[in-house]
């Protein structure tokens, strides 16, 4: 800085003592235009370095995160009531909207009901499973029964002490107790496949109907809106009456969110060759004329839109952008208590990166210049 200053000055010192003290050189426009020409030059000497050590954006924006509003119904659901104020401020869990819930309640209802079917439908299913074992065993019993009849006249009718056609009702009620066995088995194995129809030892009709009685819960707890963060609902537009469910494709309301807002600034890429998180920064807020805020670098948006290609079956274009070269510096700012941060609103913003320290008196003495102006600026009475 010194040696650009004194480069500077003797330039100044030589041209007046050649031109005007010792008179060496008659002073004349070619030789006022070459002098100009030689002390603009010099003066580049400022400007690489105000450019590369301390960067300096009037393209720079307050950003706040937003929050769409969207109601998750699955039925055309009439909102019945507007719960807040447009550009008052909520806190996170406070009631924002609420919609007619006759539909949703008479479904947990059912699903409430279905669920007390499918617990009882579960112990309908081990009954059938006590009862069908106790076929079985009935089965098994005449069977055995029906056994012994068809040995013991099988050594009577040949000894003369009973009739023929006794001794084929009892080989009939034999063949027909084996099937009634069958039958009476695979009952038992049905009824045993029913209860054992499971996920983690709870029968699957139940956890079915559970889930359902879970569903309706949710889209019943959906017909109220809440605030998912601090923050405010600055253009209210939605009004009782309005329809919202699975016909509405967007958002009913934007969410500002009041957390962690920053500003954006963007600057020529080859201003960013000594920029790196943790510099620090000084912002000149358009909302406050005159004030410095101070604050620091977060990130540096190592990307653009113009290195982005989509998928398509188009050859790409190449067209040189209207702003080349253009990269997004994310900042952090100190906020005074007492001091909005719109989103949205403008700055300016300067960048010191701790490199060319004796420079940054000029960017300092350029920044506040800037916040000042803003009294006057625009000149609109």
């Amino acid at each position: 800085m010194f040696v650009a200053l004194g480069i500077t000055l003797f330039y100044i010192i030589f041209v007046w003592l050649i031109f005007f003290k010792l008179q060496w050189l008659k002073f004349s426009i070619a030789w006022g235009i070459v002098s100009f020409w030689v002390g603009a030059h010099l003066l580049l000497i400022f400007m690489v370095a105000l450019r590369f050590f301390q960067p300096f954006s009037i393209d720079s924006h307050v950003v706040r995160s937003t929050i769409q509003i969207v109601p998750r119904l699955t039925e055309p659901t009439i909102l019945s009531e507007v719960l807040v104020e447009p550009n008052t401020e909520v806190k996170k869990g406070d009631p924002l909207y609420r919609f007619d819930d006759t539909v949703f309640a008479l479904e947990f209802e059912e699903a409430s009901a279905q669920l007390v079917a499918a617990q009882q439908n579960a112990k309908i299913l081990e009954q059938d499973v006590i009862v069908a074992g106790e076929a079985v065993e009935r089965a098994n019993a005449q069977l055995a029964y029906a056994l012994t009849q068809q040995a013991r006249y099988e050594n009577l009718v040949p000894a003369g002490g009973a009739r023929e056609d006794e001794l084929d009702r009892w080989n009939e009620q034999v063949t027909e107790d084996q099937a009634k066995i069958k039958e009476a088995e695979a009952n038992l194995e049905k009824a045993k496949l029913a209860l054992d129809s499971q996920i983690d030892g709870v029968n699957t009709g139940i956890v079915q109907a559970q889930a359902q009685l879970e569903k309706a819960r949710y889209f019943l707890d959906n017909t109220t809106i809440y605030a998912p963060e601090d923050g405010m609902i600055v253009s209210q537009q939605a009004r009782p009456g309005l329809v919202v469910g699975d016909i509405r494709l967007g958002a009913i309301a934007s969410f500002v969110t009041k957390e962690n807002p920053y500003i954006l600034a963007t600057y020529r890429q080859q201003n960013l060759k000594f920029v790196k998180p943790g510099q620090q920064v000084e912002v000149a807020l358009d909302l406050y004329p005159g004030e410095i805020l101070t604050g620091k670098v977060e990130a540096i948006w190592w990307a653009t839109r113009q290195g982005q290609y989509l998928p398509s079956g188009r050859l790409p274009g190449f067209e040189l952008p209207k702003i080349p070269g253009h990269i997004a510096v994310q900042i952090s700012v100190d906020i005074p208590d007492g001091h909005v941060f719109p989103a949205g609103g403008h700055a300016a913003v300067a960048i010191y990166t701790g490199q060319g320290k004796s420079f940054e008196f000029l960017r300092r003495i350029n920044i506040r210049l800037y916040s000042f102006a803003n009294f006057i600026r625009p000149l609109d009475i």
